[in-house]
């Protein structure tokens, strides 16, 4: 597998927000989001195996919450899914971020999956999500909407209520894109679509969805890595 970094800190996003988190981010992406702040994985790594990953994560004890992240980890599903169980029958628990453009059906069905449905506002890799990996959810998974304005706002709002999502996932997240240049105040001003606006809309509609602020952006500076 390559690996682009492995570090224990706090989780900053999903219904797990705030708490203790190894992440273990994979190289690699098939994907070019417009507000991407993870450009470094796109390519590189260093090759590790999966003894050495696992024995990485075992070290950080006793933190037993494990994310795999990237990139997308999912271009390396032949050797994570294995990995995953094998985590899994220690007694980890897992969590994996993904744009859903590849297959989840075989994910094992215990871990935590954060599906990245894109907007247009991801500008190339928008439409890029496949509608069959919404039977692969369980009320156990999230399904996560990066928001840039209004027109993002709207897609995920029409994509919650035409495929009746809260009825596939147990947790829907709107999550306001940070710019690309974001200073290095830890303040909601570097954030493309102001928090408030998307809650006023979000209230109006009504939607079964949670608002995410990344959380580690405001912990640290926005573009500190490895945390």
């Amino acid at each position: 597998m390559h690996l682009i970094e492995l570090y224990k800190s706090v989780q900053g996003e999903s219904s797990f927000a705030g708490l203790p988190c190894i992440f273990v981010r994979l190289a690699g992406c098939n994907l070019r989001c417009a507000w991407c702040d993870s450009e470094y994985t796109f390519s590189g790594g260093k090759p590790f195996t999966a003894d050495r990953i696992l024995s990485q994560i075992e070290a950080l004890a006793p933190c037993r919450l494990v994310e795999f992240t990237g990139g997308e980890p999912m271009l390396q599903a032949r050797e994570l899914l294995p990995l995953m169980q094998t985590l899994l029958d220690r007694g980890f628990e897992l969590m994996i971020e993904t744009s859903g453009e590849r297959l989840l059906a075989d994910v094992p069905r215990a871990v935590h999956k954060i599906v990245d449905v894109k907007c247009p506002g991801a500008g190339a890799a928008a439409n890029s999500f496949r509608l069959e990996n919404l039977n692969a959810l369980t009320p156990a998974d999230e399904v996560k909407f990066v928001l840039t304005d209004r027109r993002d706002y709207e897609f995920a709002r029409d994509f919650i209520r035409e495929h009746a999502l809260e009825s596939k996932a147990g947790g829907i997240l709107l999550s306001p894109a940070f710019t690309k240049t974001p200073s290095p105040l830890r303040t909601a001003d570097n954030i493309a679509l102001d928090p408030r606006d998307l809650v006023d809309w979000m209230l109006a509609d009504g939607l079964p969805a949670r608002l995410s602020l990344q959380i580690h952006k405001f912990i640290w500076e926005p573009l500190k890595k490895g945390v």
